[in-house]
């Protein structure tokens, strides 16, 4: 167990997470990036891997673990496929994005990490180019640069928004204090338009009734 944790002891790798804090990135992106490569270090420790050595399939590995309940993880409980998964997809994307900036800063110091979770696609080969003849709007600018893609990525569905009831829309509407504050959020409401329009019209933009 000693020489696994000296294999996979963060040691130099945690010079990354400090890196965070000195471009002020805020307090609660650096602990979510510190949360996250820890779990792929309690990973590489159960499997006795070392980081720097650390393969595409051990990073698949990952991913199927992060899915498994914390009490599966070690290996000795056969987990049933009814079993909800303990990591959305969303939440595993977010890990993978977090271990793929450790692995490129670490490629820059000579670890040869950069692999492993980024390839580059040769330049030209769009998604869907080859299906369909349909082209970005700017493929004349970036068709010869080469498109960085994910090695892994889980597809992940998109929450629907909550749609508050007419009980909760007037509980908001009765707590402003301040008659601005329900004139805006009674356009948001009435209206459905986006805050960033209702905050953009004018004295202009409204049309009064013709009077009698």
């Amino acid at each position: 167990m000693d020489s696994a944790r000296e294999r996979t002891r963060p040691g130099r790798a945690g010079r990354a997470v400090p890196g965070l804090t000195s471009i002020e990135r805020s307090p609660n992106t650096v602990k979510a990036y510190a949360h996250d490569l820890k779990d792929w270090f309690v990973y590489l420790i159960g499997r006795d891997l070392n980081w720097k050595t650390a393969t595409l399939e051990d990073a698949a590995g990952f991913v199927a673990w992060l899915r498994l309940p914390p009490e599966a993880r070690h290996g000795k409980v056969t987990v049933l496929p009814t079993v909800d998964h303990h990591c959305s997809a969303a939440s595993v994307n977010r890990k993978l994005a977090a271990l793929t900036s450790f692995c490129e800063f670490h490629a820059r110091h000579s670890v040869e990490l950069a692999g492993l979770l980024v390839t580059n696609l040769p330049a030209g080969h769009r998604r869907g180019s080859a299906a369909t003849s349909y082209k970005p709007f700017l493929h004349h600018v970036t068709k010869h640069i080469a498109e960085r893609r994910r090695t892994i990525k889980l597809r992940a569905s998109r929450p629907r928004p909550h749609v508050l009831t007419s009980a909760e829309a007037q509980a908001i509407l009765d707590a402003c204090d301040h008659l601005r504050d329900r004139l805006v959020f009674g356009i948001l409401l009435d209206c459905g338009v986006r805050i960033g329009e209702a905050l953009a019209c004018g004295t202009r933009t409204w049309t009064s009734p013709a009077a009698p």
